[in-house]
């Protein structure tokens, strides 16, 4: 007999990068009495992970859970940037309606746009929170405007249009059902949840069903596979198989070893859950995201999502420099090799694929900053390995050539308006709308293929003084639309093996700008600057000023070298040529010539 558990609520929380849906989730933690009163709580306290919090993004889709008035809300705090879009559209699966946050400065944006069409495709209750409602600039009547348009542009049902409205402060910890009234605490927002969002329904009494939709992993229990229980009851011990219908109709029979639930930021141990509840399972060796953990005897396995596709590869390789192995603990093709499959295991959208050298491997992403996670991922655990320049995956449909776009949205002060068109008007950039708002600003929105993004970014901040604000989303395959021009700056190469000299650097920062200062080991062939002019240079930055009988070598006046530019990950992903490799170690990066050798370089050119 089927039952609707009341005592339960399934949420995520969903929003572009940066509206705040982690300090949201902070601030519903805290006053559902996860913390005791006297506890120290840093802020964002779902960001887990070292690159989360030292970048303020969220990559990883978590689990949670308060009690409100003796009804428990399970939440997934989602990413919110377009690169770990695959993330978001998994763990759908798990919710039975959504939170869609939105600034109530910003408005709508690019990811609010693609999380929003997933919660769509899957009929999912949508609650809209109009955060930072206390910032000075706030807007809320424009935004309630400007999402119920999107919700028509992506033809929301008439009762997703009648969907409940809440005003919150996350940083406050504040939410109220009127804009003008600031609320004392959540409890608007939990209050709307409960009555919104349906309860879970099914029968405890049928065959269970759990469809894995997050992997976990913990060095001393193993994989930990997350779903939610669609029907049917799941108890520690039992025997049990696993279905998947998509991975070539796999069946394997398990024991249930251990059962856990969501309480706060922790894992109960339970001994059974039943309908609707989100349950952590260990003990099931070969568990992969998208499995369904059955009855015994009714092995009936569930759909799962599909996943959008990657629409940029990199090269991975191992490195071959005259530096490899000094700095790396994990350093063989086969290190690389296991630890790249090992990935595959948590993150759906990444492909990785052998090629024919043994010491190269494909991976495949969703964009430059889903790669450059992982890279730094790789380099903390003390790998050592090459990489090349991303590549944008071409498709082919009917004779044609199609390529992945982007939907871009420029946040920025009118007087760099024209630039902008400019720039990307060159790489193939079409300019679909303009508007402008308030205070000078303007907001630009621009369809553009993948590959001219890449390089774009450090541009864009140049051209508009660091002041302005780009968001991009892939917006489905479009006809090739032809060549792009290539960048416009060559490299400085170091000519040398040896230690970089301030007698050397003087010379050479008059060719270019620098990306290395004096006394650092540098070797011949690696990119030790950038040349205006177009052209790659060869520089001796290693040579010294020699003694003479008239002077001594540091006689002369003290040389004034400009500091130099210190790259981060993406930006050296972004300006590296296909004749390039960034060499990844644990204690830094160096960008190299694919060909180290000057002669060998000069004739591989003609």
């Amino acid at each position: 007999m089927k039952i609707t558990r009341e005592d339960i609520r399934n949420i995520a929380i969903i929003a572009h990068v940066d509206h705040g849906k982690t300090t949201l989730v902070d601030s519903m933690l805290k006053q559902s009495g996860v913390f005791r009163a006297n506890q120290v709580v840093e802020d964002r306290v779902m960001d887990s992970n070292d690159i989360e919090r030292e970048r303020g993004i969220t990559i990883l889709a978590k689990n949670t859970a308060v009690n409100f008035r003796g009804t428990k809300i399970n939440i997934i705090d989602t990413p919110g940037h377009a690169d770990f879009g695959g993330e978001v559209e998994r763990v759908l699966k798990m919710a039975s309606g959504v939170v869609l946050v939105v600034d109530a400065f910003e408005g709508p944006m690019p990811q609010t746009k693609f999380v929003l069409k997933k919660a769509f495709e899957l009929d999912l209750p949508v609650i809209v929170c109009i955060n930072k409602i206390d910032r000075p600039e706030a807007r809320p009547n424009e935004v309630i405007d400007e999402v119920l348009d999107l919700f028509i542009e992506l033809g929301a049902s008439e009762k997703n249009l009648d969907c409940p409205f809440v005003y919150a402060s996350a940083k406050k910890g504040t939410a109220s059902l009127d804009f003008n009234q600031e609320g004392e605490n959540m409890d608007s927002l939990f209050e709307t949840i409960v009555d919104n969002i349906p309860a879970p329904e099914g029968d405890p009494d049928e065959p269970l069903q759990v469809l894995i939709s997050t992997i976990d992993y913990n060095e001393y229990i193993g994989r930990i596979g997350i779903g939610r229980v669609e029907r049917g009851k799941i108890i520690t011990g039992q025997d049990a198989i696993i279905v998947n219908a998509a991975d070539n109709g796999k069946q394997q029979k398990v024991k249930i070893s251990k059962l856990y639930e969501f309480e706060g930021l922790n894992r109960i141990e339970v001994e059974s859950a039943s309908v609707g509840s989100i349950v952590a399972v260990t003990g099931v060796e070969n568990i992969h995201i998208g499995d369904t953990i059955c009855h015994i005897d009714f092995p009936e396995s569930l759909p799962f999502v599909k996943i959008s596709e990657p629409t940029i590869a990199m090269t991975f390789s191992v490195n071959d420099s005259p530096f490899a192995g000094k700095d790396g603990k994990y350093v063989t093709s086969r290190q690389v090799r296991n630890r790249l499959f090992k990935e595959l295991q948590t993150d759906v959208s990444l492909r990785v694929e052998e090629t024919e050298s043994t010491d190269a491997f494909k991976v495949s992403g969703r964009g430059e900053l889903h790669l450059s996670v992982l890279i730094e991922n790789m380099r903390r655990e003390s790998y050592e390995f090459q990489i090349s320049k991303p590549e944008v995956l071409f498709k082919e449909e009917n004779g044609k050539k199609l390529e992945p776009m982007e939907k871009v949205t420029i946040d920025v002060s009118n007087e760099y308006v024209g630039a902008i068109i400019e720039k990307l008007g060159q790489r193939k950039g079409e300019l679909t709308s303009m508007t402008e708002s308030n205070g000078g600003y303007g907001r630009l929105e621009f369809s553009i293929p993948a590959r001219g993004l890449i390089g774009y970014r450090q541009e864009f901040m140049t051209d508009t003084k660091g002041n302005g604000i780009l968001n991009s989303v892939f917006d489905g395959y479009a006809p090739y639309k032809g060549e792009i021009p290539k960048r416009k700056v060559g490299s400085l190469i170091s000519f040398e093996t040896g230690e970089s000299t301030s007698y050397g650097l003087y010379s050479a920062q008059e060719r270019g700008i620098l990306f290395v200062g004096p006394g650092i080991q540098v070797y011949g062939g690696m990119v030790i600057g950038m040349s205006p002019k177009g052209l790659d240079i060869d520089v001796n930055i290693c040579r010294k000023k020699q003694q003479t009988n008239v002077r001594a070598a540091g006689s002369d006046e003290a040389l004034r070298l400009s500091p130099p530019r210190i790259m981060s990950l993406e930006e050296a992903l972004e300006f590296i040529e296909e004749d390039e490799l960034i060499e990844i170690t644990p204690k830094t990066f160096r960008i190299r010539k694919k060909i180290l050798d000057g002669s060998k370089r000069y004739k591989s050119k003609k």
